[in-house]
């Protein structure tokens, strides 16, 4: 088996990558997250992310950056765990870490030609819309799978440590 640490890369070696595929009219798909607690939902979506282009790039939060957008108890997994997980799932073809509250600095650096986001984010929410729209791109949105989250994870252990 391929060494899937060899998907997680820099910043700058994703934009190479890009402008590439960009030549060779391939589309990179791009979405972004903290993926701590890797769970079907996030399965799902990544697959289907996949399916809408040649390649596909998952943005994943720093450890600080998922402090500051879920809390001092987070991540429950380090990033370099969780950037392992992530790469070592067939459809994602790139993993990269990113320490700023939000994505749009790599956005901008990466130009994706597919912006991805899950369903529980409107098309006017989403970061690196208006990056990506303004390159000929596309912003697309995926439905939510009920029932999968980390946080209901997290309750459902926690519920449980009482019993």
């Amino acid at each position: 088996m391929r060494n899937p640490t060899r998907k997680i890369v820099t910043r700058a070696a994703l934009a190479a990558v890009s402008r590439r595929m960009a030549r060779e009219g391939e589309r990179l798909v791009f979405t972004n997250g903290c993926f701590d607690l890797m769970h079907l939902g996030h399965v799902r979506l990544l697959s289907r992310a996949r399916r809408l282009g040649d390649a596909l790039a998952v943005g994943l939060n720093s450890d600080t950056s998922v402090r500051k957008l879920k809390g001092p108890g987070r991540p429950i997994l380090k990033q370099k765990e969780r950037a392992e997980i992530l790469a070592a799932l067939e459809c994602v073809d790139f993993v990269v870490v990113f320490s700023e509250p939000t994505p749009q600095q790599i956005i901008r650096a990466v130009r994706p030609k597919v912006l991805v986001k899950g369903g529980d984010w409107s098309p006017s929410r989403i970061v690196g819309r208006a990056t990506v729209e303004a390159d000929g791109g596309e912003v697309r949105v995926i439905p939510l799978q009920k029932g999968f989250s980390t946080t209901a994870i997290l309750r459902r252990i926690l519920s449980r440590r009482g019993r």
